[in-house]
């Protein structure tokens, strides 16, 4: 990746000659010719980004891989340099990959060479033409309608065969299998039917579990587990023998569906089965697979489901839904959509992928015969596909990555970096973007409204899909198809790119080899770490370093140092499921660091910690409830997000602080810290977290609440009441502070424990730009709640988790704006206001174990039908309830979405 390497070098050294321009003073000139020639190449690679994506274009390619190589070597060579004039110790340690001060000199030589022969081809008129450089400079618009939706076609009678299936009596446990190469849509059938509202209502328990090459069996029985009971540390410490059979436990009575996504061999399947508890008639298992011969070997008394191609017109009506968001399509484009959907092999994978580049094409700002071409070009790129379905899925992802623009070419291999099936949280996506340096800078938005762009651009391209939502609709998880995945891993592995490697378990040793880890840029390895680390690899050229395990990783001895030792130009370091027992003096050493997640035991987060000159994503998970933070973060200028499961104290401001106008997210903190001195130097705050006594807050002593005020940008605020060893109910609060003194652009507001009662939530209803309130755990209490005055406003996502309240009295004008109501743990509740029906937006409601309001639920649902019967636009209204009650059940379904 060129384009992003370029861009990351520049911004290192633009900061290097800002900030820090005593650690290369020595090489001060030769730094400016370096940035000279970078410029440069920006701009041919700016210029030749769409040209040299075609494989005849052997010279421009070339010319990109030289770039890349030079571009890396110099990165290597002056982060060397830092490193060694801060820390005098890894002389040695570098001398082994490279001399750097003599190298340096020979590649300013070598970047000035290609600066020349840059130079060259823009002399050329005639290479200029050929390439067209001088054209296309500016980058592709990515601004793409959001039309996306699960659009399943094709799947309506094999999900009618697999239900009734499921719903059939059997003498034991029975399995169902669907089975079909990669592409045709098996996790889409499953998902089809593991949501249907006739699954759902006979099926009180629905787990669904992703299996994949790389599964263990600990992971597959914990997360069975999770739907039961909570997880701790002794569970972890289990053996599979005895979770095996804790599962059983759980399962062997009641009614069940388990689905096992993507189950390779039948040794998996043997594996897995020993938790099945084969006596149960009413458990149903429904597994998806690649191999026939799994289906047959888990259950011989029933054929599996083969899944088919989509028929040319099945084809052709899913790319229009994918394309136009309808079942038409525009005239002067159909005979061509007719083609094009003919050459996708009947495969859905397919077909949503090319769906993505049609979209982009059709949503630009071209008159029809623009469009009309820009189709054709796509309909050549893959004329020559034959009938083999693997080869046409393979040429039509690449297409889709050859149309990328090259800002997200990057960002879309790096979703490689993941395992295989892993819920990638949106969150910590786009801050290790930025942390790579692939987000280039916009005028007006800041680093994270142009990731989140980009990663909404992946997903109109159907590139990346949307797993779950936040409450205010963003994107909060989404997953890459395996296929999708092996394509960024392979094209990241190339020679050619050189861009990421995964490391895995292969015999008797590691698949690369841990002699190959020298040549590596970024390393992910999720299984065997601890073998890994043990074997002490050296990757002297390593900048990134993730580890998604699903086993917890405890490093204690010698192996605490392999990861700063052995990686010392570190900017990336996922590491959560790698608890440090102590944190090791080296670590302090990897200045590059521009984005940790750590997990120890401690108590504190040393004072050394203030060394990470570029950090600008600190999170840190520990076991202890407080965290002393003796970092001085206020002069970690860099620092943009902060974040920690317990409840931190913040280190004073000295008068030498700088300011920390970075600093978006700080969380959690204790309430003592929440003083006008520590906000004023957080101005740009967008996310807070505090837990701890938030009595405090309101002590008439401190009055710390009336600061927050201060914080205008702040959108999120999250209180968590915690004063163990306390109970929380000895230092409830009494009441909340004026609207007046909460921070006045406040969109998200999260209550927990703070046992408020029910009459003073009409404070809330006066914030006015609220849209999410989430009362969670006991922050309300009280059997009656009257809403009163104007009400909520703005509310869109109302969430209320465990309380004793038995009374709701409210009506559809005190929540005009409502959208989806969360009732979770309201086991007291009596019913929920019948009033809400009336309100236009309201479309969810979820209730889980609240089974006294169920009945009132069922009438708002009714309400709902007829007011959608009487509307002409699409409307659709969800209720879920869980579990479904006996005293309560009919022939209605428990979980149904309306839709006219």
């Amino acid at each position: 990746m060129a384009d992003a390497a370029v861009d990351f070098l520049l911004e290192k050294l633009q900061h290097l000659q800002y900030y820090q321009s005593h650690l290369i003073s020595d090489v001060n000139k030769q730094v400016e010719n370096v940035v000279k020639n970078l410029h440069i190449f920006k701009v041919f690679l700016d210029d030749s980004a769409k040209k040299r994506r075609r494989k005849d274009d052997d010279h421009l390619r070339q010319l990109v891989r030289q770039i890349r190589d030079v571009v890396y070597e110099a990165e290597d060579i002056i982060d060397a340099l830092v490193t060694q004039a801060a820390h005098s110790k890894s002389k040695s340690y570098f001398s082994r990959a490279f001399d750097a001060p003599t190298k340096l000199l020979s590649i300013i030589e070598d970047i000035e060479t290609i600066g020349a022969k840059i130079g060259e081809v823009y002399s050329n008129k005639a290479l200029i033409e050929s390439a067209d450089l001088a054209v296309d400079g500016g980058r592709p618009n990515s601004e793409v309608p959001l039309l996306r939706q699960d659009n399943v076609v094709g799947f309506e009678d094999g999900a009618k065969t697999i239900i009734g299936f499921l719903l059939e009596k059997t003498q034991r446990l029975d399995v169902i299998s669907i089975v079909g190469m990669s592409g045709l849509g098996k996790t889409t059938l499953a998902k089809k039917i593991f949501n249907d509202p006739v699954i759902r209502y006979k099926f009180p328990v629905c787990i669904w579990i992703y299996i994949s090459k790389e599964f263990t069996k600990k992971d597959v029985f914990l997360s069975i587990l999770r739907e039961f009971t909570k997880i701790d540390e002794n569970m972890y410490d289990k053996s599979d023998q005895e979770l095996a059979q804790l599962v059983v436990a759980h399962l062997e009575r009641g009614k069940f569906l388990i689905v096992m996504d993507d189950v390779w061999t039948v040794e998996d399947w043997n594996t897995l089965q020993i938790a099945m508890p084969k006596g149960n008639t009413k458990g149903k298992v429904l597994i998806t697979s690649r191999h026939v011969e799994v289906a047959h070997h888990a259950n011989q008394d029933r054929f599996p489901h083969h899944l088919c191609p989509l028929t040319k017109d099945e084809s052709l009506l899913l790319l229009q839904y994918e394309v136009f968001g309808k079942a038409e399509c525009p005239p002067e484009l159909e005979d061509l959509g007719k083609l094009i959907a003919e050459k996708c092999c009947g495969l859905p994978l397919a077909i949503v992928v090319i769906g993505g580049i049609l979209l982009k094409e059709f949503s630009a700002p071209h008159d029809m015969i623009a469009t009309r071409n820009a189709w054709t070009k796509v309909f050549e790129s893959i004329n020559d596909l034959n009938e083999d379905p693997e080869r046409c899925m393979k040429k039509i992802i690449a297409l889709s990555y050859d149309e990328l623009p090259y800002h997200l070419r990057a960002c879309f291999l790096y979703l490689g970096i993941f395992p295989k099936d892993f819920e990638i949280p949106f969150w910590k996506l786009l801050h290790m973007w930025i942390a790579e340096g692939f987000i280039q800078k916009e005028s007006g938005i800041n680093l994270e409204e142009t990731a989140e762009n980009y990663l909404e651009d992946l997903i109109n391209r159907n590139l990346l899909r949307v797993d779950k939502r936040r409450s205010d609709g963003g994107v909060k998880t989404c997953r890459i198809h395996d296929m999708l995945r092996d394509f960024c891993k392979n094209e990241a592995g190339s020679e050619i790119e050189n861009f990421l490697q995964e490391v895995m378990r292969h015999n008797d040793g590691f698949e690369p080899p841990i002699t190959d880890v020298e040549n590596f840029r970024r390393l992910c390895i999720h299984t065997d770490v601890l073998d890994f680390l043990s074997s002490q690899p050296y990757g002297p050229h390593i900048r990134s370093f993730v580890c998604f395990s699903k086993e917890k990783v405890t490093l204690e001895g010698g192996n605490i140092l392999t990861i700063p030792k052995v990686f010392k130009l570190l900017k990336v370091l996922e590491a959560r499921p790698i608890k440090f027992a102590r944190i090791p003096s080296d670590l302090y050493h990897l200045f590059h660091l521009r984005y940790i997640t750590l997990s120890f035991n401690l108590a504190s987060l040393p004072k050394y910690f203030s060394k990470f000159w570029y950090i600008q994503t600190l999170v840190v998970y520990t076991t202890s409830r407080t965290l002393e933070v003796k970092a001085d973060i206020w002069n970690m200028i860099q620092l943009r997000h902060f974040k920690t499961n317990a409840s931190a104290t913040l280190p004073e401001i000295g008068q030498s602080s700088k300011a920390s106008g970075q600093l978006q997210t700080l969380g959690r903190i204790s309430p003592q810290n929440c003083t006008k001195e520590v906000f004023e130097r957080v101005q740009n705050l967008k996310k807070l977290g505090i837990r701890g006594e938030l009595a405090l807050l309101l002590d008439d002593e401190y009055r710390l609440f009336g600061n927050l005020v201060k914080l205008e940008e702040l959108v999120q605020l999250k209180l968590e009441n915690d004063v163990f060893p306390s109970p929380p109910s000895i230092h409830q609060l009494q009441s909340l502070p004026p609207s007046s003194k909460f921070p006045p652009n406040l969109k998200s507001l999260t209550l927990s424990y703070t046992f408020l009662d029910w009459s003073h939530i009409s404070i809330l209803g006066l914030l006015e730009n609220l849209n999410v309130l989430k009362l969670k755990e006991k922050a309300f209490m009280g059997d009656y709640w009257e809403v009163t005055g104007g009400g909520f406003y703005r509310l869109e996502f109302l969430h209320i988790g465990r309380t004793n309240l038995v009374t709701w009295v409210a009506s559809s004008y005190q929540f005009p704006k409502l959208k989806c109501l969360e009732m979770h743990n309201c086991e007291e509740l009596q019913q929920i206001p019948i009033g809400l029906a009336d309100v236009p937006s309201f479309r969810v409601l979820d209730l889980y174990r609240s089974k006294y309001a169920i009945a009132s639920a069922k009438k708002i649902r009714e309400a709902k039908k007829k007011q959608i019967k009487q509307t002409i636009k699409v409307e659709v209204f969800k209720l879920s309830i869980f579990p479904p009650d006996d005293d309560h059940r009919d022939s209605n379904v428990f979980s149904t979405d309306i839709t006219h």
